[in-house]
């Protein structure tokens, strides 16, 4: 425990709880702090494990008491890490997960700590979706508020234009709900602004109906990357709104699909994914086709599948960044190539190009994310399991974003990337957009206490 926290102040937490209070050394605590990053190793002094607005509450008020630094842990994914903070409170919601589909007013209410693949699997039944993390143990919470992007993106928008109202608890424990109409102000900074002004309880999301989903995952020898790359792109620049999708290079995995002489050898795919029947969908994508694929993966797909199909194992360690780019030219095309064929040996490192445009460009003046307009986006995804290769494989990740860099806007989503600096948190929002975010930081913490995530600093004057 930190030095603050005093043995009665801490039975008082356990007794206003109605979930779990861990501290070092209790039965417990050591699983309570691990996080999807093997690269994160942190000890906090209180882990509380929420289970209801009230438990958020007492929990927010006692670390304030104590002068505890407080981090929140919804879903545990961010790559930085900023969910657990070494001597910290803890408010972590993974106890709060229910989730309530109302088919016919087409929305979904989902507590803190809801995982994208509980929501999608609760929607499933009723043939009903929102833009979802590509990853299914992604936190619905800490993906919307900072934006959202999925294969959906380009037909329904980005998680956060699905946002209807949030219930949130503040820094000083109070609750406040938000809506288009109640805390406007608020509402606008919850698309995209992350969880800087408060905890974030439960989220009502617009759902749409997706009676249809498809997707054709091609793999190919990266000899000819190139010309596999470029047509992926000529297509993806076309493409109506209901395809999304993108090109990556990687390991190829060691799966039922792929044969064993493929295992563990480098390969660049190709995923086309389709809000329709799989036959339009393999009519589209004929010209990948003819360049060879040695693995074809052309099938209908329930959505809460295709969500899952990328899960990748909790504990490796990760480094991640992003650019959002304003095209993708040939010679972008060739740079992309030569560093996906460069991936550190040893890792299971991914080398991803999104595309993007439809749905996703069309809130880029309503809402504080002006990355939005980019029609593509590189995302350099390192993992890996030595210790040894964690030099090699963050340089690599950097060396991608160098390669980028003539291309790419200033702007980019928050989630994709760490801790890269005050400037690249400005920047992403846009100077006009961020002193408006300041401004209700400043409203509802003025104190900056949910500062352990990509902060937006109060305003001070």
């Amino acid at each position: 425990m930190g030095p603050h926290v005093s043995e009665s102040a801490l039975a008082g937490l356990v007794e206003d709880l109605a979930g779990e209070v861990y501290v070092p050394g209790d039965p417990g605590y050591d699983e309570a702090r691990v996080i999807h990053n093997g690269m994160i190793d942190r000890r906090p002094a209180v882990i509380a494990q929420c289970a209801s607005q009230a438990d958020v509450s007492n929990a927010i008020l006692f670390g304030r008491e104590a002068e505890l630094p407080i981090a929140v842990r919804g879903g545990g994914h961010s790559v930085a890490g900023t969910c657990v903070v070494d001597g910290a409170l803890v408010v972590d919601l993974r106890r709060m997960h229910t989730v309530v589909v109302d088919p016919e007013d087409l929305t979904v209410r989902v507590e803190g700590g809801t995982m994208m693949g509980q929501m999608d699997h609760a929607c499933a039944p009723f043939r009903l979706a929102t833009t979802g993390g590509r990853v299914s143990t992604t936190g619905v919470g800490g993906f919307t508020l900072g934006g959202g992007s999925g294969w959906l993106e380009r037909k329904f928008g980005l998680a956060s234009d699905n946002l209807l109202a949030a219930d949130l608890i503040t820094a000083e424990g109070k609750h406040v709900h938000t809506d288009a109409e109640e805390n406007p102000e608020l509402f606008w900074a919850l698309h995209g602004g992350g969880g800087n002004f408060g905890v974030a309880t439960s989220l009502t999301l617009r759902l749409h109906e997706l009676p249809r989903m498809s997707m054709a995952m091609l793999f190919f020898l990266p000899d000819d990357a190139p010309e596999i790359v470029r047509t992926f792109r000529d297509l993806a620049e076309g493409a109506p709104d209901g395809y999304g999708g993108g090109v990556i290079y990687m390991p190829a995995p060691a799966e039922p699909f792929v044969p064993e002489e493929l295992v563990g050898r480098l390969v660049c795919g190709t995923l086309f994914t389709y809000a329709g029947p799989v036959g339009e969908l393999r009519e589209f994508a004929e010209p990948l086709f003819a360049l060879r694929p040695v693995v074809e993966i052309v099938q209908d797909v329930p959505y809460a599948e295709l969500q899952s199909m990328l899960d990748d194992p909790p504990g490796l360690r990760n480094y991640w960044s992003a650019e959002y780019l304003t095209g993708f030219p040939d010679e972008a095309v060739d740079q992309y190539c030569a560093r996906g064929a460069a991936i550190p040996a040893g890792t299971a490192t991914q080398h991803v190009l999104f595309m993007l445009g439809g749905a996703v460009a069309g809130g880029a003046a309503r809402w504080p994310q002006p990355w939005r307009t980019a029609p593509w986006a590189v995302h350099p995804f390192a993992t890996w399991e030595d210790p040894a290769l964690d030099e090699p494989a963050v340089q690599w990740v950097r060396d991608v974003r160098a390669d980028a860099r003539p291309w790419a806007v200033d702007s980019v989503y928050l989630n994709f990337v760490g801790v890269e600096g005050e400037q690249r948190v400005v920047n992403s929002f846009g100077e006009e957009n961020y002193r408006r975010l300041a401004a209700v930081k400043a409203q509802y913490d003025p104190d900056n206490v949910f500062r352990h995530n990509h902060n937006i600093v109060p305003t001070t004057s």
